[in-house]
């Protein structure tokens, strides 16, 4: 997919007080960003920021992290935040592929994926965020009852992600190929790619992981 430049939203987002320019420094400390010890769920590659921030108005009591690379759609998310009076969520620029530097091991409840890129050349498998490689890193900065839930409308994707969790030591404890018509469905927060992908009627898979604790 290709993005379109927005003059500036680097800047902008550097500037903003929503924005964490240098999370590493917070590794281990995110307590002190929000000043609670409320739970914290990330969202990676949160695009435009319409699923966590509707979870984050929804739930006072955990606290949001969204994670983009692209500062074409993230600065529009923080253009969002700045009407909101909530203080639960931050956004952080940056390749997830570095997330080990930012969070601490065992300090994130919940990791969300939602419609990631599919990276659809064999070469590129490690690259996408289902893979094996990835799931070692969530594995380092998930608590022990930490899980990953992941949707997507890309069905070979989706396919690869049922094959390789597995293969990375961890358990799909629930799956559906069709969300909106199944009981996974109940309390869905819907992304901006899946009221797009879903009208056009594309079933929307889902799939929750947690750890192989046997592993």
């Amino acid at each position: 997919m290709r993005l379109r430049n927005v003059r500036g939203s680097r800047e902008a987002i550097a500037a903003s007080e929503f924005t964490i320019n240098v999370p590493e420094d917070y590794k281990g400390k995110w307590c002190e960003v929000f000043s609670n010890t409320n739970p914290i769920h990330i969202e990676i590659g949160m695009g435009k920021g319409r699923f966590i921030t509707e979870l984050a108005l929804k739930n006072p009591d955990i606290n949001y992290v969204g994670i983009e690379k692209y500062s074409s759609v993230l600065i529009r998310a923080i253009e969002k935040r700045r009407e909101l009076d909530i203080s639960n969520l931050v956004f952080i620029r940056m390749d997830a592929e570095n997330i080990e530097d930012v969070f601490e091991k065992g300090e994130v409840d919940r990791i969300y994926l939602n419609f990631s890129d599919p990276w659809p050349k064999d070469r590129h498998a490690k690259r996408r965020l289902t893979s094996r490689q990835f799931f070692a890193r969530y594995n380092d900065i998930l608590k022990n009852d930490g899980q990953v839930e992941f949707k997507t409308d890309n069905r070979p994707l989706f396919d690869f992600s049922v094959e390789e969790i597995p293969e990375a030591g961890w358990n799909i404890v629930e799956i559906t190929y069709d969300l909106h018509n199944s009981e996974m469905c109940e309390g869905n927060v819907m992304t901006e790619y899946e009221e797009k992908f879903s009208s056009m009627g594309n079933p929307i898979h889902k799939l929750i992981a947690k750890r192989n604790m046997e592993v």
